[in-house]
């Protein structure tokens, strides 16, 4: 089935000056939806931390970690030297231009900072926050599907989007393609494994499977979704998003191995 987009307004709610858009609405659910998931989770084991006023006390260092690692990283990794000649270009996040592996080294960092702040286990920490992360990526894609950016490749099959100010080929919703995948199945894998006691007692398993199964995800996504205009393909064969995510893979299944191998965390009372 061939359909054309239909130009939906970026624009979700316009109260006289104060105008808010699709992709601020997904960050607000994410987050929200997040942060009261994660407490639902924290919750399962009690005697262990993060507890769940460890996990509402995160939250803004999460939204800090995620925006400003979001922001940077999309400036170092797809248009640095745009920012060179303009920086100050780099401060208006309302123009768009977000990294999603910028925005997980930013919320790496305030993961290990928090961690090491509260004293309790950080890789507890990640796997919380690693089985909620999905939900944030289900509305991201959504939205970035709304704001018709982020489109897929050029497709002769008999499903495709035409993106009007993209050409008259039908393309890939690649926009579509990750919301699915890195959002509802990775969503659906994470959170089978941390519903499992023996899994969680593994700490950091979750947290590597996450960084496994979203580069595996993003990267098959990446055949079909169209190269950054101002990057293309590095060497004629790969995109940017695939480079980068060859690191997570390999840092998930490290972790993995590390973490399946190691000893178990203490169990809380009324488990053996």
């Amino acid at each position: 089935m061939i359909w054309e987009f239909p130009n939906f307004d970026p624009v979700a709610i316009a109260l006289g000056p104060l105008q808010i858009r699709w992709y601020a609405l997904a960050y607000l659910t994410g987050f929200l939806l997040g942060w009261k998931y994660g407490m639902r989770l924290a919750k399962k084991d009690e005697g262990l931390r993060p507890s769940e006023k460890d996990i509402d006390d995160y939250l803004p260092l999460a939204i800090i970690g995620v925006i400003l690692g979001g922001r940077l990283g999309y400036v170092l990794f797809y248009n640095l030297p745009y920012y060179m000649d303009f920086p100050l270009e780099a401060l208006k996040i309302w123009e768009g231009g977000m990294s999603f592996h910028g925005g997980t080294i930013g919320v790496i960092v305030s993961m290990l900072l928090y961690s090491a702040w509260r004293k309790f286990s950080f890789l507890r920490l990640a796997d919380i926050v690693c089985a909620c992360v999905p939900i944030g990526l289900f509305f991201g894609r959504i939205a970035n599907f709304i704001n018709g950016e982020l489109y897929g490749r050029p497709t002769n099959g008999e499903w495709g989007v035409i993106f009007s100010f993209a050409g008259d080929m039908p393309r890939h919703p690649s926009q579509l393609y990750e919301a699915v995948l890195e959002g509802a199945v990775l969503f659906i894998i994470l959170n089978l494994m941390i519903r499992n006691f023996k899994i969680r007692m593994h700490e950091g398993t979750v947290a590597g499977a996450f960084l496994l199964f979203y580069g595996l995800f993003r990267s098959f996504v990446e055949f079909f979704r169209e190269p950054d205009e101002q990057i293309g393909l590095i060497g004629d064969w790969i995109s940017m998003g695939q480079l980068l995510c060859i690191p997570m893979m390999l840092a998930g299944l490290l972790i993995m191995a590390f973490t399946l191998t190691r000893k178990k965390t203490m169990l809380p009372q009324g488990h053996d």
